[in-house]
């Protein structure tokens, strides 16, 4: 059981870590040449004002990319991973089918982002985390409460962010 326990603890090490760093390098992409490009894009798919949602995406994804790379308050880290991906998809993936590699690209990659910080959010961050050093790992930040956390944190601020911020472009 020991052994199983380390192999646990080790693989969701590398899965918060690989997930949290990559979703923080996205974030930092966004800000590194300037966050203008970001906010056109933003704005003509209808995320509104632009400049604010590219600077509310690019801090999302960096703070709670950190977070979760750390394994600090964890199921929130994991919300606001699911969060963002409800919103990629609703915005820009949705109506591209199913796979990366179509036209526009598909939601195959914001899927499996927001099932990963899922996971992790119902799993618990392990003992290899900050939310462990501090005692915050057991047993509300794991289990039932921690995927609740996750998906009600996620979806629900992922929804109050289409509802307030969401204004589709006029279709020709």
């Amino acid at each position: 059981m020991i052994r199983a326990m380390g192999n646990i603890n080790f693989v969701l090490f590398v899965l918060r870590v690989g997930l949290g760093v990559t979703m923080a390098l996205h974030g930092w992409n966004k800000l590194r040449n300037g966050i203008g490009g970001t906010a056109g894009w933003f704005q003509s798919i209808g995320m509104r004002p632009g400049r604010l949602n590219a600077y509310m995406a690019a801090y999302t994804e960096i703070g709670g990319g950190a977070l979760l790379a750390i394994g600090l308050f964890t199921p929130f880290a994991a919300a606001a991973m699911i969060g963002l991906m409800l919103v990629a998809y609703w915005v820009a993936h949705r109506d591209n089918g199913f796979f990366i590699f179509n036209k526009d690209q598909g939601w195959e990659y914001v899927l499996i982002i927001g099932l990963a910080a899922l996971a992790i959010g119902g799993i618990g961050p392990g003992e290899w985390s900050a939310d462990d050093i501090l005692g915050l790992s057991d047993p509300f930040y794991s289990g039932w409460w921690g995927v609740a956390i996750s998906l009600v944190g996620g979806i629900g601020g992922g929804f109050a962010q289409l509802g307030v911020c969401y204004r589709p472009p006029k279709k020709d």
